[in-house]
């Protein structure tokens, strides 16, 4: 360990920034690394300041928490405690002897390689969203509701003409009204979840009154912009030519199948659907940590530290818990790795307020979680027709007959046979929906780069590498 320690950071959403501020306020030397042109991930993304926004506030709530963040991260800038990289993509974490290497890419076109050594690494790579495919569902106008989100924050977009918000989730809420406040017309959010499934989780959620002031808040929202919620319904098909022009809904019966005689078609030119978000663990996989099988995210303990001695994980890549917990989780992060690096014994105290954060939301996302579930047999309503790998444009008809036909029994295997999963994304967008259809166990993927990478940079990958300590 060298006497001044260097500890690097990937991602500087809230769980990454709240890591920096608390490592630096430690003691070490960090180097917060994210894709993005500024600070804040998806959470706080910030519209570019050529567009000259003059209150990009309203586009957020929690504005206080991210004016918090944001001058912590310039102070500690200021002062060189931190050094923030921007529009650079983490493709590689190299463990190296006792130190690590971050490959990333940045420049133009991010072919630019850079390599950036360190005594310690924070994994805060959040998540991304679960794509479930259906009818209709690559036409021109279906987006993900977290697309549509990200255009608004980020480009300050409207999505065009009458939307329709669909899906399952809590993102759905401020996604509807959010669109509704900027001027969309938002003709209804359809939501695959059923009232009932929150009953038995009550107690759990009623322990969050801040939680339901929130969604109170967003009910009030819906009835002011005079939006429909479809409770317990789905989308069974997107309808049009050149690009989308309606959608068809129907109601769910309590086993979650499509209830006969109850579709409507909504005319429409968006579509935001979403069905949840996946813990982004591609970096902490190729390192050799553990996944929790049934969460999906990295397996930590008390401290956020892995399985693999020198690295710690925190946010959404731990599991999806929204920006709070990740706050929490990043705080205790940072002040673990400060310790460990400065060879001093960690004072839970230190960090005794996030971790009762910590236990209290992840009960609460739990129970979320389990009530926000993709409707049990979206399956039955794919048609051999719908394409599931898009990369690749497989329909799920050769999914099948995989299966069926030729006897594959695992995803793997289904790859193999359809090219399913190959394509620019390495299935990180259809994995979950060729597991649905092959009807088999789905293993952690694990693919050795997070990020498609230039051929160019890894011809150079068995060169002595340049890196740099922050």
């Amino acid at each position: 360990m060298s006497a001044d320690p260097h500890l690097a950071i990937v991602g500087a959403g809230p769980a990454g920034l709240a890591a920096a501020l608390a490592a630096a306020a430690g003691g070490v030397r960090v180097t917060l690394i994210d894709s993005a042109a500024e600070a804040g991930g998806q959470f706080y993304r910030q519209p570019a300041r050529a567009l000259g926004a003059r209150r990009p506030q309203a586009l957020h709530h929690q504005w206080r928490t991210w004016e918090r963040l944001r001058d912590g991260l310039a102070s500690h800038t200021a002062a060189g405690r931190v050094t923030h990289l921007k529009g650079h993509q983490v493709w590689c974490v190299e463990r190296e002897s006792r130190t690590f290497i971050v490959h990333a890419l940045n420049g133009p076109g991010q072919r630019d390689p850079a390599a950036i050594r360190a005594d310690a690494a924070i994994l805060a790579t959040g998540g991304y969203e679960k794509v479930l495919p259906f009818p209709g569902w690559t036409l021109p106008g279906v987006l993900t509701a977290g697309g549509a989100q990200a255009m608004l924050k980020g480009g300050l977009v409207l999505p065009g003409g009458t939307v329709v918000v669909a899906g399952t989730g809590p993102l759905l809420l401020p996604v509807a009204t959010g669109l509704a406040a900027a001027g969309a017309k938002v003709a209804a959010l359809v939501e695959s979840a059923a009232p009932r499934a929150f009953l038995p989780r009550a107690r759990t959620l009623a322990a969050h009154p801040d939680k339901l002031a929130e969604a109170a808040r967003y009910a009030t929202a819906l009835l002011a912009h005079r939006i429909p919620v479809r409770a317990h319904h789905t989308v069974v098909a997107a309808h049009g030519t050149q690009r989308l022009e309606a959608v068809t809904v129907a109601a769910l019966d309590a086993d979650g199948r499509v209830r006969p005689d109850t579709e409507r078609r909504i005319p429409c030119a968006t579509l935001a659907i979403g069905h949840g978000l996946l813990p982004n663990t591609d970096l902490a996989q190729a390192l050799g940590c553990r996944i929790d099988g049934d969460r999906g995210g990295v397996v930590v303990d008390e401290e956020q530290r892995t399985d693999v001695p020198g690295v710690w994980a925190a946010g959404e890549t731990t599991g999806i818990g929204g920006s709070a917990l990740s706050l929490a989780e990043g705080h205790i992060a940072g002040r673990s790795a400060a310790a460990r690096l400065r060879a001093t014994e960690p004072d839970p105290d230190n960090w005794a307020a996030a971790a009762r954060t910590r236990g209290r939301l992840r009960r609460f996302f739990t129970a979320l979680d389990a009530a926000y579930a993709p409707a049990a047999h979206w399956t039955e309503q794919v048609t051999g027709d719908t394409v599931v790998c898009r990369c690749e444009e497989v329909p799920a008809a050769a999914v099948r007959e995989a299966v069926d036909g030729l006897g594959a029994g695992d995803v793997r295997t289904v790859k193999l046979l359809t090219r399913a999963g190959m394509g620019w994304c390495q299935g990180r967008m259809c994995e979950r929906a060729v597991a649905a259809l092959t009807g088999g166990e789905q293993p952690p993927a694990k693919r050795p780069f997070a990020c498609p990478v230039p051929l160019s940079v890894l011809a150079r990958a068995g060169e002595p590498a340049e890196t740099t300590d922050g």
